[in-house]
């Protein structure tokens, strides 16, 4: 659906990814985050910094949350982080699915794995509607 590859590409144009290297796939209530591990994402202990699960899982959930929305951007309203492992090479793997939505807010959860498929973390967040409108002025084209 070109909705899904327009998000894609609206991501894909975000600064911040210009470091991570992000890959994202959407689809309708879902979507996919790989981000190929770096020594650079490193904390002192040699393990990934928590950040970069935090990212990983708040950008598939979000994006899961903006399947669903074709008109404005979603923002992230609360998100919750459950770290279970660490890990240090390879690939972490987010994958999310909106899990309700009400008059204010969709919900979304999502895992977190390397790529054997040891889960490393849990999120969930909440996403409002924004007024910012799905449109080239946010590379959403």
């Amino acid at each position: 659906m070109e909705h899904f590859r327009k998000l894609e590409r609206m991501y894909n144009s975000a600064p911040i990814n210009e470091h991570f290297k992000p890959v994202l796939s959407v689809e309708l209530g879902k979507a996919q985050v790989r981000i190929p591990l770096r020594d650079d994402f490193h904390h002192s202990a040699g393990a990934v910094h928590g950040s970069l699960y935090f990212k990983a899982l708040d950008d598939a959930t979000f994006f899961a949350a903006n399947s669903l929305v074709h008109s404005v951007f979603v923002l992230t309203a609360r998100f919750e982080l459950d770290l279970l492992a660490p890990v240090s090479k390879g690939t972490l793997v987010a994958t999310a699915w909106v899990s309700g939505e009400d008059d204010r807010r969709i919900y979304a959860e999502g895992e977190l794995h390397d790529e054997s498929g040891i889960i490393l973390a849990r999120g969930k967040g909440h996403f409002a509607r924004s007024h910012i409108a799905l449109s080239p002025e946010v590379n959403y084209d």
